[in-house]
């Protein structure tokens, strides 16, 4: 009889409409989520209580704003290109291109993921280009596990070249004052150095003849649009992302309202021919929660010692011996707790002027987030996808791999950076 009665009470509530509520809000937070959400409130108390000033906490979101607009609009963009089939095109085309020979397919995805992470975001090859390619896995029988950590590595080591490459690359060219083109002037060499490492490390760690299991793979039918309404979808989000690329030199300090205005162009041809795509989970509210609370959190930090940790990390040598440190400490503390604060940790306790030891921590905070699975958001991204899509990935080797990467790309990037000074 109590055992009857129990499960009345228990019937209940989960039939309420607040129980169904609360049971689909559980279903479709992940932990993920529930940590950025976490993140938030406790900057928010930072504030409320004082231990982050007002005025510190106004200016660090007056700084941002220009970098969360560029952030929603490329994924906007990234994603609606992603419905229209702009990415799927590209991956398919690229694997018949190579017409079964995995040392020429291993050539064209490397070259689709740095390309994407340098001139879209890293987010977007996280976010975009995983999915995309452990798709292609399965007509292609192509292992799952090299093209993962294809993108995976090159989210992160592809993300030097310009400023919209990364958001710490938006943060650390707002503070150098270098413009799209400077910048690239500047970073060219590291990008390149850190790509050819990468490409070494994959190559003999993932995709060779051992690990890969195959000589060949079944060249995939091309992706078509299936009707003038998908062609018209694929032609206009194709050619928004083309003139966001095209944009990127003359945008300058305003390359945020290009990627807006790219964003704009892609979801006007969906609200004319497929408005069923516009849905609010289009909108990346957990980026824009995750980056609002870490520049609430990380300052707060720096007033109650992070600042004095970082700055006996990185020292005051301008020289070589400086950048080495800076990129060092970069690169540690990204992987105890996640890049982006690694960062502005760092930049705080780096003089103005000191353009080069800044640019070599941002190396450390971009090249070498590769040993644990949160050190980026981007790496966070990855694994997540790696996970809803079945694939494995061994964390012993993933830690092991990464850290040889990690060592051996920043530290010719620092390298490429410090030659071209």
């Amino acid at each position: 009889m109590s055992t009857l009665i129990m499960r009345e009470l228990d019937s209940e509530p989960r039939d309420s409409p607040l129980a169904r509520l609360r049971a689909s809000v559980r279903n479709r937070l992940t932990v993920l989520d529930g940590v950025r959400i976490g993140l938030l409130v406790l900057g928010l108390l930072c504030v409320a209580t004082g231990l982050l000033p007002r005025a510190e906490a106004a200016d660090n979101m007056a700084r941002i704003a220009p970098l969360l607009l560029f952030l929603v609009s490329v994924i906007v963009l990234a994603s609606l290109a992603r419905r229209a089939k702009v990415f799927d095109v590209i991956a398919h085309r690229l694997a018949i291109i190579a017409g079964g020979n995995y040392a020429a397919l291993f050539l064209l995805c490397v070259l689709f993921a740095s390309t994407t992470t340098a001139v879209l975001n890293l987010d977007t090859t996280a976010v975009l280009l995983t999915p995309v390619m452990l798709a292609l896995a399965i007509p292609a029988r192509i292992a799952p596990v090299p093209l993962a950590m294809t993108t995976l590595w090159l989210a992160n080591t592809a993300s030097l070249l310009l400023p919209v490459s990364n958001l710490t690359n938006l943060l650390a060219a707002d503070r150098v004052a270098l413009h799209a083109l400077d910048f690239g002037a500047r970073m060219w060499l590291p990008q390149l150095l850190s790509v050819g490492v990468t490409m070494v490390c994959l190559w003999l760690w993932y995709w060779r003849r051992p690990h890969r299991g195959a000589d060949r793979y079944v060249v995939p039918e091309p992706v078509t649009p299936a009707d003038a309404r998908e062609r018209v979808l694929l032609y206009a989000t194709g050619g928004a992302c083309l003139l966001f690329v095209l944009a990127i030199p003359f945008a300058g300090e305003r390359i945020e309202y290009a990627a807006a205005g790219a964003a704009l162009i892609a979801v006007a041809a969906f609200g004319f021919l497929d408005r069923s795509a516009l849905r609010w989970s289009l909108f990346p509210w957990q980026l824009l929660v995750f980056v609002t609370g870490l520049f609430l959190v990380v300052p707060t930090l720096g007033r109650y010692g992070l600042s004095t940790v970082m700055s006996t990390l990185i020292g005051d040598d301008s020289g070589a011996a400086g950048a080495f440190r800076a990129a060092s400490a970069g690169a540690g503390l990204s992987n105890l707790v996640n890049n982006l604060p690694a960062y502005t940790a760092g930049e705080a306790v780096i003089p103005v002027g000191e353009r080069d030891q800044l640019l070599a921590l941002l190396i450390g905070t971009n090249v070498g987030p590769l040993v644990t699975p949160w050190a980026s958001l981007a790496t966070l991204l990855c694994l997540e996808f790696c996970r809803t899509h079945e694939v494995r990935i061994p964390m012993r080797r993933f830690v092991l791999t990464g850290l040889a990467l990690a060592v051996l790309a920043t530290g010719a990037a620092v390298t490429g950076l410090l030659l071209t000074a």
